[in-house]
């Protein structure tokens, strides 16, 4: 009888990776299948855990967040924000919240709501050239601002409605852009001239919605756990008439009033104690002058330049690269003759606290104003021939500078069952990376990675009115324009004087860092290069390729992992029960 061959003893070991290899497989389309369906699932109830009752209807944890645009922290020392004051007095707050650089509107409302520098989020400033995509971001232009492409991280109503947390988002920059595979519940879009009582309105309407416990709820219309809206006034007019004139401060006074008419809309829905409220700004604002301009044509060869990123800031993208370095010897030693300005290569002396250099949309070579100063070229703004005639700069007030300069800082405020501290609490300062975090937490959900570290709860250190107030910054000089509707830019209504106050005022030095401005291509038409602050554009009004994939690759690298030794660990185990089924032959064995 012939002797059947020995079995190989590689059988079992390719066996064992073939079954590894197939148990990966349905794991990660099985994660994929269960990710897909969670995100379809948009009717699906989530669990009222925390759950609060007003007497009428039970609301899982709720938050609004409020961006009042440009709102700078020393506002609140005016006399002229009794309800923001009261806020203050009544929740927990920081004496000031420091934005990121560049400390201008679209890449600050991204990182509120995505805890991520610019330079992770993509989005590096109001207007910036995509050398991988070769396209533009002019964010007066909505139908190319407003693309998915630009977008290169999750906003918080992503992770919100992917968690069955629904979200209604009110003229947030960038809620229009359909970001992610998720649709927040409601989206309102921008209207630069709302009227501040309908914003009012609109955010008690949703909360006066059914909520999934209420006999009369809809699924087609659901109470939404996250509210977010912007408020772009006091930006809008600052930029017109500059932060110290008479008609921003009834601009802040109007939006102060809105405040109160929400707070008051609450009350009366005994909804104090039960909504989270929010309420931040993206970034300050400073005085401009004729006097503070740097002409760059003057001072560089534009026409060595193909494309400039920013304002007030400039980022240059010269023809050449061979032309980088001799550009910026030559702006350094300008710099050193000048003053108004500082020079840094992206990837060589950028200041490493801007985190402003890991993404390829960030220009190779920066001209970034100080504090209070702007740079123009002539085609915008001939200085000479300004300071010759008296002609006033506009707009009278800009931001986009170093982000920690004080004149430049944000706030925070917040209160609700998120933040049972002692009425008046104070922490310690922080930067708006860390809101994201914060805002997930109230509201119960997960946040994706990101560049923040605080969580709640929040770590007092004392009370506001137990401490004396920080100085408040005194801004840079102006110049008193003889007619402001004869300018560049359109004038608004002239708006009743608000009473005057009295403040500590400290003299602050101009900042050596600074800012960002709508880009401006010789190859195709310019884009304002100036704030749009008389229209109703929207303020819709690195890569991902590279390191911008990291936190996206990081976690399926880690899904994949985790499948691989979860698989493993299965086939050992059937392995083993197999081992011992074949020791022990079954009865009807022959």
């Amino acid at each position: 009888m012939k002797e059947l061959p020995e079995p190989s003893r590689r059988g079992p070991r390719v066996w064992k990776l073939t079954a590894i290899h197939v148990v990966i497989i349905i794991a990660f389309f099985g994660l994929l299948l269960g990710a897909y369906l969670a995100s379809r699932n948009t009717n699906k109830a989530r669990p009222l855990s925390n759950a609060l009752s007003n007497g009428t209807s039970v609301f899982a944890p709720t938050t609004i967040l409020i961006s009042l645009d440009g709102f700078r922290a020393d506002f609140l020392h005016r006399n002229i924000t009794p309800s923001l004051n009261a806020f203050v007095q009544a929740g927990v707050s920081p004496e000031f919240l420091n934005p990121s650089f560049p400390s201008i509107t679209f890449p600050n409302h991204m990182t509120l709501v995505t805890g991520l520098y610019p330079e992770s989020h993509g989005v590096v400033g109001n207007s910036f050239w995509d050398p991988h995509l070769k396209e533009d971001f002019f964010y007066t232009d909505p139908a190319r601002s407003m693309q998915p492409k630009w977008w290169n991280a999750d906003p918080i109503w992503v992770t919100a409605e992917e968690q069955n947390v629904r979200a209604a988002i009110h003229m947030w920059p960038g809620s229009e852009a359909h970001i992610g595979d998720i649709e927040p519940t409601y989206v309102d879009k921008y209207k630069g001239h709302e009227l501040l009582g309908n914003k009012v309105d609109r955010i008690l309407g949703l909360l006066d919605l059914p909520g999934p416990l209420d006999k009369d709820a809809k699924p087609e219309s659901p109470r939404p756990q996250l509210i977010a809206a912007y408020v772009p006034d006091v930006d809008r007019d600052g930029h017109l008439y500059g932060p110290n004139g008479t008609e921003i401060r009834s601009t802040i006074s109007s939006v102060d009033s809105m405040l109160g008419e929400l707070f008051s809309g609450l009350e009366q829905r005994n909804l104090t104690d039960i909504v989270n409220i929010v309420i931040v700004s993206d970034h300050g604002m400073a005085t401009t002058s004729t006097s503070r301009l740097v002409q760059l044509d003057d001072i560089i060869d534009m026409s060595l330049i193909e494309r400039s990123d920013g304002w007030p800031l400039y980022g240059l993208r010269p023809k050449n690269d061979s032309d980088i370095e001799p550009l910026y010897n030559h702006l350094k030693q300008e710099a050193a003759a000048m003053e108004g300005f500082d020079v840094y290569l992206k990837d060589r002396d950028m200041p490493e606290r801007y985190h402003f250099s890991r993404n390829d949309r960030i220009a190779p070579l920066w001209v970034i104003p100080r504090t209070g100063w702007a740079i123009v070229v002539k085609e915008e703004f001939n200085v000479k021939e300004a300071k010759k005639t008296g002609q006033v700069y506009h707009p009278r007030g800009v931001h986009g500078y170093d982000h920690e300069h004080p004149l430049m800082r944000a706030i925070f405020v917040a209160r609700g069952p998120a933040f049972p501290h002692t009425p008046g609490s104070k922490v310690e300062p922080f930067q708006n990376i860390e809101v994201y975090n914060l805002v997930c937490d109230s509201v119960g959900i997960v946040p994706k990675p990101n560049n923040g570290t605080l969580r709640l709860p929040l770590k007092p250190i004392g009370l506001h009115d137990s401490m004396p107030p920080t100085e408040i910054p005194e801004d840079m000089p102006e110049d008193v324009p003889e007619d402001v509707s004869s300018t560049s830019i359109e004038s608004s209504e002239t708006i009743p004087s608000a009473a005057a106050s009295s403040t500590t005022v400290t003299q602050v030095a101009a900042s050596s860092t600074p800012a960002s401005r709508p880009a401006i291509a010789t190859t195709e038409a310019a884009a304002p290069s100036r704030p749009v602050i008389h229209d109703d554009v929207s303020p819709e009004d690195e890569d991902k390729d590279g390191k911008d994939t990291n936190l996206w690759w990081d976690w399926v690298k880690g899904k994949l992992d985790g499948a691989k030794e979860w698989a493993t660990g299965l086939y050992d185990t059937v392995s083993d029960k197999i081992s011992n089924t074949a020791a022990s032959p079954s009865e009807g064995s022959d």
